[in-house]
């Protein structure tokens, strides 16, 4: 797409345009409707592993998805060059790990069970809520805008200024993540930045995002 053919979609969908002026205005790859990957989602471009990767162009420099976006693996980059991701719907996710030069806008609510960022030269603007069993900021990463509710546990330096409902407070922070993830009373992100492009488990099994409980299958 051009980009002034995605400025269209953006306004048909209702989003607002100081969240798009923000992003690179070269050519998107559209994908209309709701999408499904049963793997993970890399966004550093053109990496063997991206589920849409044999059919994008090289000059194209991020993704739009007209509708729903659910993962069943992990979102994450790991290097400069990370691909835009705009969801003009909802995003659900295993888990989420940021930084580089991330550009991503959700326009309803995301339900991971990890999210996380580092350091990054990024745009990350959520439109919905944001339900996660623990959100973990580091190197003066937070997202520039999440417009609804924010549930779960926040691990964060002070700089953080979000206002996060925590429906686990209380519980020991090794309720809710893996031992390996875990140092001192915070979060190693070394370890995060390994696991979850490894697509190994962060989260402890079977936890709700938004509320740290167990979901019914694993609690039978």
């Amino acid at each position: 797409m051009t980009w002034d053919e995605a400025v269209e979609i953006f306004r048909r969908r209702g989003l607002a345009e100081e969240t798009y002026r923000n992003l690179y205005q070269e050519e998107y790859i559209l994908h209309p409707g709701p999408a499904r990957v049963d793997g993970p989602f890399p966004l550093n471009f053109h990496e063997d592993a991206h589920p849409w990767n044999a059919d994008t162009p090289e000059a194209a420099t991020g993704y739009i998805v007209d509708g729903d976006l659910a993962i069943e693996g992990n979102l994450y980059d790991e290097d400069d060059g990370a691909a835009a991701l705009v969801v003009l719907g909802t995003l659900k996710a295993r888990d989420v790990f940021l930084t580089c030069d991330t550009k991503l806008i959700v326009l309803g609510d995301v339900e991971v069970g990890l999210f996380a960022g580092e350091m990054t030269d990024k745009l990350v603007m959520l439109h919905g809520d944001l339900r996660t069993v623990v959100t973990a900021l580091d190197a003066e990463f937070e997202p520039d805008l999440v417009a609804g509710r924010h549930s779960g546990r926040l691990i964060a330096p002070s700089y953080a200024g979000l206002d996060v409902e925590d429906a686990t407070a209380g519980r020991p922070l090794s309720d809710l993540l893996v031992d390996e993830v875990i140092s001192g009373d915070g979060v190693d992100f070394d370890a995060l930045r390994e696991r979850v492009p490894a697509g190994e488990p962060v989260i402890r099994p079977g936890l709700v995002a938004g509320d740290g409980r167990q979901s019914p299958s694993s609690e039978s």
